[in-house]
């Protein structure tokens, strides 16, 4: 787990993850920035990376206007010698990684009858949605295994626990994140690491799935954050498994 219980500084009320180190995956833009800047509001040190080198050293100078201490790494996390050399610079710049959050994620093509899509548009969806979890969660375990503890959020979605016409490759690539969750959080709590899956409904972000939303009916960047954090600062002794997020008016 995150090591707030060993915090004494005067200020732990306001930062409780000072000290901590936060990597986020997909974390220039959208949902991922805004847990980035919940992280470091909460006095975390933030480690992002994103494809868009523009967008990530604008939303790395945002963060650090904060006063956190921010590494922007461009890493495509469907790679894994990109994903490894990211989590090295991580460890190298701010120190060991005590908070995962396996953000990066994509519909890409992944939308349609399943008969209509393409090999290509298969391997999109799942490599970024699926196999990514997997390079990254590698690379960052055996750190948290040696300190005995850490946090590993993933965030899926709630096509991950229903089905919907057009859906057949992103549900697959949810479903399928539900499971390796599931599995990570058993094979992992003997060692101390928290896995936790954070399970949002549609959200207003560039990512637009199934088609536009109504702005009023939709969830915001901020509320998957608001969630991410929350599961962060559990307490010691616990665990929130997976979190369900709806908005209040109902789509």
């Amino acid at each position: 787990m995150a090591k707030i219980r060993s915090i004494n500084t005067e200020n732990s009320a306001e930062k409780p993850l000072q000290g901590g180190v936060v990597l986020i995956t997909g974390g220039s833009r959208g949902i991922g920035k805004a847990i980035a800047g919940a992280f470091a509001g909460l006095g975390a040190a933030v480690g992002i990376c994103g494809r868009d080198e523009e967008k990530l050293l604008l939303a790395a100078r945002e963060l650090e206007a904060t006063g956190a201490r921010v590494l922007a790494h461009r890493a495509d996390v469907t790679k894994d010698s990109e994903v490894r050399a990211f989590v090295q610079a991580t460890e190298k710049q701010l120190g060991g990684i005590t908070i995962l959050v396996n953000n990066a994620g994509t519909g890409g093509g992944g939308f349609g009858a399943v008969q209509d899509k393409s090999e290509e548009e298969w391997d999109q969806v799942m490599n970024t949605n699926l196999k990514s979890v997997f390079f990254v969660s590698r690379a960052v375990i055996p750190g948290m295994i040696v300190r005995r503890g850490g946090d590993i959020i993933n965030i899926s979605s709630l096509a991950g626990k229903n089905t919907f016409a057009g859906g057949g490759i992103y549900c697959a690539s949810k479903w399928g994140l539900q499971g390796l969750s599931g599995c990570m959080a058993e094979d992992l709590r003997a060692h101390g690491i928290r896995v936790s899956v954070i399970c949002p409904g549609s959200v207003a972000t560039e990512f637009r799935g199934r088609g536009p939303k109504d702005p009023s009916k939709v969830l915001t960047p901020e509320d998957v954050a608001h969630a991410v954090a929350m599961v962060a600062i559990q307490g010691p002794q616990s665990f929130i498994s997976e979190v369900h997020l709806r908005p209040v008016a109902k789509p």
